[in-house]
């Protein structure tokens, strides 16, 4: 199983977008020197209180400091986009990374987000899937033509083509039902989001597995999660480390109207953690977390995306908990996945 780490692009509105990005280079130097598999990145627009880098152009200045390492989008909100554009970009990263990128993409669910870029939620769908074909096509065909319900363009070439061959692995995020079939049918891999519990996740799994068996697609196929890991000497240090600035992630997101989890208002921070956290999130010491990663695996996943680091936590104990990960975490868990199998996804590459 390949390990990665999520670097966190949204900040406090108030602190220095400078300096936070200083840091985010130094955490990803760490990342490489340490020998993790991957860094990824998220997007997001105009979010009350918080900035937030925009992705495709911080993933192109991170390249520099991580060379050898893959680079994936966890993820481009594709609706949003034309995919030309992204098409474009997308060939150019795996240019810079020595054809070691990967286009990880979904649907999105801000309505505050569609309004700014003028784009209709009911759409959203029809543009995902219109958009993950004409991707697919720039990057293996010349002289394109396409004519679909959003995008119609005749003779489209684009270079540089990616290295990769035949192209990127394109992975396609969703939690629904219907959403993970259609990632099973139009992409190479699944993302999934922290929120399910290890046996939810490990469900959806096999009805990704089940759902690309009866579109005949046999084969590799990638499980890309993502996954908060808190490590720390013990658990209640992981803990008291991370909770006021994962909790504080989460309210943003249940104020942007996610769903599926509520939190205790009346319980302190270390216990909503802790309540939130059970049998979904990877925190304590190397030895739990190690645990909970090889779990992970055995659930299906291919590739772990662990995001290590939120909104307003000081430098030093992002460098501190990603250390850890390196030195005591990431060589266990490789020993141990080396040799058992993922679930019922023990045919992808990992």
């Amino acid at each position: 199983m390949k390990l990665g780490i999520y670097l966190n692009a949204q900040h406090p509105a108030g602190d220095d977008p400078a300096r936070r990005f200083a840091e985010t280079l130094e955490q990803a130097r760490l990342i490489r020197s340490l020998g993790f598999d991957s860094i990824w990145g998220g997007e997001h627009h105009a979010t009350p209180g918080f900035h937030y880098f925009p992705l495709l152009p911080m993933l192109q200045r991170l390249a520099a400091e991580v060379p050898g390492l893959e680079i994936g989008t966890n993820l481009v909100l594709l609706p949003l986009h034309n995919p030309v554009e992204i098409a474009e970009v997308g060939a150019f990263l795996d240019v810079l990374t020595g054809g070691r990128f990967l286009l990880g993409v979904g649907l999105g669910y801000r309505s505050e987000e569609f309004a700014i870029f003028g784009v209709p939620m009911a759409e959203r769908v029809s543009r995902l899937t219109e958009g993950v074909e004409i991707i697919r096509r720039l990057w293996t065909e010349d002289k394109v033509t396409h004519r679909g319900g959003h995008w119609t363009f005749e003779n489209l070439t684009i270079r540089p083509r990616p290295i990769q061959s035949p192209r990127p692995p394109i992975l396609v995020g969703s939690q629904v039902p219907a959403g993970i079939a259609r990632a099973a049918r139009i992409a190479d891999g699944w993302l999934v989001v922290p929120l399910p519990r290890i046996d939810e996740f490990a469900a959806q799994a096999r009805a990704f597995a089940t759902a690309r068996a009866a579109e005949g697609r046999a084969g590799a196929a990638q499980i890309c999660r993502l996954l908060e890991v808190v490590c720390a000497a013990d658990e209640e240090t992981a803990i008291r480390r991370a909770a006021p600035y994962l909790l504080d992630k989460y309210a943003a997101y249940f104020s942007w109207g996610l769903e599926g989890v509520t939190l205790d208002p009346k319980a302190r921070p270390e216990d909503q953690l802790r309540g939130l956290a059970a049998n979904r999130f990877a925190i304590g010491s190397p030895a739990q977390v190690a645990d909970a990663l090889v779990a992970q695996h055995a659930a299906g996943a291919t590739h772990l995306t662990m995001r290590v680091s939120w909104p307003g936590m000081p430098q030093a104990d992002i460098l501190a908990g990603i250390e850890l990960l390196g030195r005591q975490v990431l060589p266990e868990v490789r020993r141990r996945t080396a040799t058992e199998p993922s679930g019922e996804m023990s045919e992808c590459r990992t």
